[in-house]
């Protein structure tokens, strides 16, 4: 006689427990012949077939539970991460829609839901996951923190306001949130009378607040401030922002310069990858606030080039252990491979230039140009005083980016980063171009036109001043708004107040 359903599950998943996954799918393989429709059976071979990477079959089996409950989050969920591990986005981010679509309304799912699709830059599917829930419950704060997060990410600046006022009025946790810096960077201020400048200060008065909370509520102050040309107070606030920031970061100078080091020791590869004329990689690098969010939005409205944000596998490449000597040919074609993959995902039609705007990505662009030999590299380049006033202004997320909250780290990365590029230069200077944040502010059209030219990309008759897509960098407001002379002047204004500034560069 046979077992039931739940004897098969018991003795399959304590195969799993010992770690015997080959007995957990001969298990759960022998008690679909008896329960060829069990919803639960199948789910469970799917997660072997997963974790002993038998993808197709997983994927077949998910795809079947998906289409019979499409509500079902579990298996939507275990579909959507093997679609992400495959580098599927667009495949990942129906499911999840599909399964909120259908009927789940759970804000923790729909939170999760989130979170996934956020990391994976499909913005537009997670916005569309948090209407949804919100619509059934529309109550809930963080809800409406997560709204409004992605909502200014996609450029809608009044709907994310709205739900982040709503956020901080029902939920003390709010701050936490860093829902304050979110609001600030929904507008540009125009006087102090403005309710959110009494709005942030009450924050402030918070005794409970811990330190990177109050850390992104006094770069919001400082922002505000910043907006109405109040530039003392500004500095006031950006300063103490930045001492309790530096305070939390865990990003050490010395690790920095050993790691630069190392880049300026390493010897030119003696091996590269076969270039492959449909996919042509273009490398938007130089210091953050340099204007690389500017430059690729530009670049991204010419046919045929999908702007990808800052993907981070170059980084990630780069410490694989082959690469920590003499990556071989096949080494660097599996790399490059993968970076292909990763980059075009699955919805990139007929696209062929694929833009990755990571501006720390001029640590290697030997690595690069080895994976990549059709490889563009654009280097983007500021007035180091006034690039190093952006970031002093910017709360950022990435461990990575810990030196923008001293000054005396600031100028040792940007004179770092000119060490290497002057490397590359005089190594690849035939795949580099160099390109000015003033030159883009005051010849916006001829500069893009120029540098499209030099990649091959054909020719656009948009207007190049307009910007479209997400944008999940610090430059959420900036890069959304007309270019404006002023930015190359403003670090003048704070030289009084931060004459640290005379100092950065020279």
């Amino acid at each position: 006689m046979g077992q039931d359903e739940r004897a098969w599950l018991e003795r399959g998943r304590a195969c799993v427990l010992r770690g015997d996954l080959s007995g957990a799918e001969a298990v759960f393989a022998d008690a679909l012949t008896e329960h060829p429709h069990s919803f639960d059976l199948r789910r469970a071979l799917a997660g072997v077939y997963q974790q002993t990477a038998k993808s197709e079959r997983a994927e077949t089996l998910l795809r079947a539970l998906h289409a019979e409950r499409p509500q079902d989050f579990a298996s939507a969920f275990a579909l959507a991460r093997l679609l992400l591990a495959e580098a599927r986005g667009h495949a990942a981010a129906r499911t999840l829609l599909d399964c909120f679509q259908g009927g789940e309304r759970d804000p923790e799912l729909a939170i999760k839901a989130v979170e996934l699709l956020d990391d994976a830059d499909r913005k537009a599917e997670a916005a569309a996951i948090v209407g949804i829930a919100l619509a059934a419950t529309p109550g809930d704060a963080r809800l409406h923190a997560y709204s409004g997060m992605l909502q200014i990410q996609l450029g809608q600046f009044e709907q994310a306001r709205g739900h982040y006022l709503y956020a901080l009025e029902h939920a003390p946790e709010a701050c936490e949130w860093h829902v304050p810096l979110g609001l600030a960077n929904t507008q540009r201020y125009d006087n102090a009378a403005h309710p959110d400048f009494l709005l942030f200060r009450t924050c402030a008065e918070r005794a409970d607040l811990g330190g990177k909370a109050r850390s992104t509520l006094l770069f919001a102050l400082g922002k505000a401030h910043d907006d109405i040309g109040d530039y003392a107070q500004a500095a006031s606030h950006f300063r103490e922002a930045n001492v309790l920031a530096r305070s939390l970061t865990r990003w050490s100078r010395k690790d920095w310069r050993r790691g630069v080091e190392a880049r300026l020791a390493a010897r030119p590869f003696k091996a590269s990858a076969q270039p492959s004329d449909d996919f042509v990689p273009v490398f938007v690098v130089g210091m953050p606030r340099s204007g690389t969010t500017l430059l690729a939005q530009l670049l991204g409205r010419f046919p045929r080039v999908r702007n990808r944000g800052e993907l981070p596998w170059i980084a990630r490449i780069a410490q694989l252990p082959e690469f920590a000597g003499e990556p071989d040919h096949a080494a660097l074609e599996r790399a490059a491979a993968e970076y292909r993959r990763q980059a075009m995902q699955d919805d990139s039609g007929d696209s062929r230039w694929f833009i990755d705007k990571q501006p720390l990505n001029f640590r290697y662009v030997d690595l690069i140009l080895a994976m990549f030999p059709n490889a563009r590299i654009i280097h983007c380049q500021r007035d180091p005083h006034a690039t190093a006033l952006s970031l002093w202004m910017q709360s950022f997320n990435e461990e990575v980016q810990g030196y923008a909250y001293d000054f005396e780290d600031i100028d040792l990365v940007i004179r770092d980063s000119d060490r290497l590029m002057e490397r590359w230069r005089n190594r690849y200077h035939e795949s580099i171009r160099a390109v000015r944040y003033e030159e883009v502010v005051a010849r916006t059209p001829e500069v893009a036109m120029n540098l499209a030219a030099w990649i091959g990309m054909p020719p656009v008759t948009e207007d190049l001043e307009k910007t479209a897509g997400a944008i999940s960098s610090a430059s959420l407001w900036q890069a959304r708004q007309p270019i404006y002379a002023e930015s190359v002047r403003r670090w003048k204004s704070y030289v009084p107040h931060v004459p640290e500034l005379l100092h950065t560069g020279d």
